[in-house]
């Protein structure tokens, strides 16, 4: 089943300006410690091993990252790992092609919030959005929403966007930001490309300040995290974190 959807013009996304990408870049950018708040310290390679991510787990409570993100089958190690820190565990949803079945990415939610996630970022069904199957898109997205936001969780909705038309990532935006989603996602990271400044922009035109926006694939340095946060990102997903906060302190 395919349903309408209105996509917005240069003059109708006037109406979604409340966001100040300047403006929250230059706070970002004033200190390690608020730069370090807006990036989700990420750990998704699937060779990943218990100790690599206990280590991420102290890096991010020692630098205040805004999430440790790791692959679910280590959801609860995380969990335990940052009990009384702060810092909420972050977990992957149909993780990396999308293609699961829209119940099993809910239940996948559902087991996540359980033993304690508190970010899901869940990839879309790109096949559906290709094809046109905009409600069974929007549902699917609803599901994980619905499960997250009763546990008290936030999602992000990763669009893949190296794989998607103009109109396909406007259409995606729309659809994801509908179904309740918190922030807008660039990319896995495992595909043919990761976050563009071209792609955090249009996102960023397109969400206004109805939701957030993560960069996310290909973030290295202090420079593509600067690009992104002033393209319009307020979330920044790397596993160079650490690296990139001491290249910010070190530059002061």
């Amino acid at each position: 089943m395919s349903t309408e959807i209105h996509l917005i013009d240069d003059e109708e996304a006037l109406e979604f300006v409340g966001f100040d990408a300047e403006g929250f870049a230059k706070a970002a950018l004033s200190s390690p410690e608020k730069l370090a708040a807006a990036i989700d310290h990420t750990l998704l390679k699937p060779e990943a091993r218990r100790e690599q991510v206990v280590k991420l787990c102290h890096e991010a409570a020692q630098h205040k990252f805004a999430c440790a993100m790791v692959n679910p089958v280590w959801a609860a190690l995380a969990h335990a790992e940052l009990a009384g820190t702060g810092i909420p565990v972050g977990a992957v949803v149909g993780f990396p092609l999308g293609a699961s079945l829209g119940t099993t990415k809910r239940e996948e939610a559902a087991a996540l919030v359980k033993v304690g996630a508190r970010d899901v970022d869940m990839v879309i069904g790109i096949g559906l959005l290709k094809s046109g199957e905009n409600h069974a898109l929007q549902q699917e997205i609803r599901g994980v929403v619905e499960v997250a936001h009763d546990a008290g969780a936030i999602v992000k909705v990763i669009l893949e966007t190296c794989l998607l038309t103009v109109e396909e990532k406007l259409r995606a935006s729309e659809l994801a930001i509908a179904a309740g989603a918190d922030f807008l996602k660039t990319s896995t990271g495992f595909s043919t490309g990761g976050a563009t400044v071209d792609d955090v922009a249009l996102m960023r035109g397109v969400a206004g300040g109805r939701c957030g926006v993560k960069a996310s694939g290909g973030i290295r340095t202090l420079a593509d995290a600067r690009k992104m946060l002033e393209a319009g990102a307020n979330r920044i997903g790397a596993s160079a974190s650490v690296a990139i906060v001491r290249e910010l302190a070190a530059s002061r």
